[in-house]
């Protein structure tokens, strides 16, 4: 049987038109990444630290709506399988 984290791994290799904000925060916390507000000046933009490798992840936060746009799901999943995380 899967677990929840294999099965969050495998729905973003994937890359669905669906994928939400709220899905790749919770994949990034199971893999040690922090979020990080970049202040009141970012807008969307939101930071996810990992301290363990200094590894920093940018996404937009999307509005109104929860469901990421499709190049930024592919650009996160291309990140992660590049540190191994995928």
């Amino acid at each position: 049987m899967m677990s929840n984290l294999e099965k969050a791994k495998q729905r973003l290799r994937q890359t669905p038109k669906d994928y939400t904000y709220s899905e790749a925060k919770t994949l990034l916390g199971h893999l040690g990444y922090e979020e990080r507000s970049k202040g009141k000046t970012s807008g969307s933009r939101v930071g996810f630290f990992r301290p363990s490798d200094n590894d920093i992840i940018l996404l937009h936060k999307p509005h109104p709506g929860n469901e990421m746009n499709v190049a930024a799901v592919k650009a996160l999943a291309e990140h992660l399988t590049l540190k191994g995380d995928l």
